[in-house]
């Protein structure tokens, strides 16, 4: 007795790379979705900052400077531990020069510390004192002129 095998496979091979190919094609269809919003007529909306009037935030801030442990008592710290300070400090004399262009010189005299600090690496050092303790020394003298001028 002889079985005869017909049509063994009533479902075509599939071709070699089919997988990849319906994957390819999954993606090129996500991306065209993606993209077919990016054509659109609307035009995109600006939203514009508004400056309020409240009150001058300058004086504010050298105030808060003023009662950091590393303006208090600038030749006991740790400059490692002053780095934000003297972030912030700088941040503060870019403030005095753009909201009081008349005292850029004292904003002058409370960047050459800073810039000292940082050209001594002083973030790295954990001893008090020295060329760093000079420096934070500097800067609390600086900030104390600063503050004075600002009425702050």
């Amino acid at each position: 007795m002889q079985i005869e095998r017909r049509h063994a496979r009533t479902v075509p091979a599939r071709p070699r790379g089919y997988r990849e190919g319906v994957r390819t094609k999954a993606i090129l269809l996500a991306l065209l979705l993606v993209l077919s919003g990016c054509g659109s007529n609307e035009v995109p909306v600006t939203v514009k900052p508004t400056r309020s009037e409240g009150p001058d935030v300058l004086p504010i801030k050298l105030k808060a400077l003023s009662t950091d442990q590393c303006y208090l008592a600038p030749g006991t710290e740790s400059p490692k531990g002053c780095q934000k300070y003297v972030t912030e400090l700088s941040s503060a004399a870019g403030s005095v020069r753009k909201r009081r262009p008349d005292l850029s010189a004292q904003a002058d005299l409370l960047d050459r510390p800073i810039s000292v600090f940082r050209t001594a690496n002083c973030q790295d050092q954990a001893a008090p004192g020295g060329p760093c303790g000079q420096a934070l020394g500097d800067m609390a003298a600086a900030l104390t002129s600063v503050k004075s001028l600002v009425g702050g």
